[in-house]
């Protein structure tokens, strides 16, 4: 006989989430995957970015970073 598991979940919290989903984490992650737009660069576009976050990289090492609560607080 093979191991089982029991979820109890109340008929009011169903009623309050407007419903429930259960499905394996496989076809979460794959649905998950598939809800974030994916962008690639090529070319120039690529290359000025890439040299952009390695700059920020190396100024956040360097401790050349400082942080802000809002765009007012940049000089």
């Amino acid at each position: 006989m093979a191991n089982k598991i029991s979820i109890t979940i109340s008929k009011e919290k169903i009623r309050q989430e407007g419903g429930m989903v259960i499905l394996p984490l496989k076809e979460y992650q794959k649905l998950y995957e598939r809800a974030i737009p994916t962008h690639h660069l090529k070319g120039k576009g690529a290359k000025d970015l890439d040299k952009l976050v390695k700059e920020g990289l190396k100024d956040y090492r360097e401790g050349k970073c400082k942080k802000i609560k809002s765009l007012a607080d940049l000089d």
